[in-house]
This record gives structure tokens, sequence and C-alpha cells, in this order.
């Protein structure tokens, strides 16, 4: 299980270092795609199986798009020696990640955001989830 927030810089070469302590669950290679809420996600290959076959359920005439917007945004990679991660031109425009980012945990895969965004959304999230919590009795 993924947890905690972690803030770090990509370098010049749009390399994201990931801490030790999430490098094991991550394992050798892991996927790396587009997330909701302009964020990029990493599944390990187990939860990438598990989150696929949750797509691949859905009728045609809702998958296509679902499809289109996970699947085509996504590829197979790894931790280099140094335990970096190189994060796409195209992943960090999406997610308008420049220099500084948070890696989110959130339970089976991490979320990289920009950290001003993670930083707004952060201190709007209380607000949202209340009525939730209420609701299961917390």
């Amino acid at each position: 299980m993924f947890t905690g927030t972690y803030r770090h810089a990509i370098d010049a070469k749009g390399r994201l270092f990931v801490p030790v302590r999430l490098r094991e669950e991550l394992g050798e290679t892991f996927m790396l795609t587009r997330g909701l809420q302009s964020c990029l996600r990493l599944y390990p290959m187990g939860a990438w199986t598990e989150f696929a076959a949750k797509i691949a359920a859905l009728p045609e005439s809702k998958a296509k798009e679902v499809r289109h917007y996970f699947f085509a945004n996504a590829f197979e990679t790894s931790l280099d020696a140094q335990g970096r991660v190189t994060l796409p031109a195209d992943g960090r425009r999406f997610a308008s990640l420049d220099k500084n980012v948070v890696l989110v945990g959130d339970d089976t895969r991490l979320e990289i955001w920009d950290e001003a965004r993670w930083d707004e959304l952060d201190a709007a999230n209380y607000d949202k989830i209340l009525p939730t919590l209420e609701e299961l009795g917390f």
C-alpha cells in the first residue's frame, strides 16, 4: 500500500527521484500513465493488471474513450541506478510538471502532482470529504 507525501524536484532531463521506501513496492518495472485531475500515475504491474481488467470489463460503448485516455498514454518503465524515473515530456506537459513536484501515495498507486496544484487541492479537500466521512461514521 502506497502512503505518504514526498516532495522532490524534476531535474533538467525530466527525471524524478523515487524515495527508497517506495521502490520495492513499485517493483523492477511499472506502468506510467495519465491520472485524473492533471497528474501522472505510477502503477506496480499487479495493480496495473487489475486496473486494466476493470476497464476491459466495461461495455464497449463506455470503454473506448477510457482506454484511449489511459492506455494511449501509458508505457512500461523502470528506475535508473540512482532511483529516478524519467517522466516523458508529453506527460510533464499534461500534468503541468515543471520543477517542484509531490509524489502522493494513493493506496495501489503513486500519483505525481505539480507541487503548487497539490497544495491547492490538499487545502480544499477537507471540506469535500467531510460529508463522506460523516456518512461512514467517522
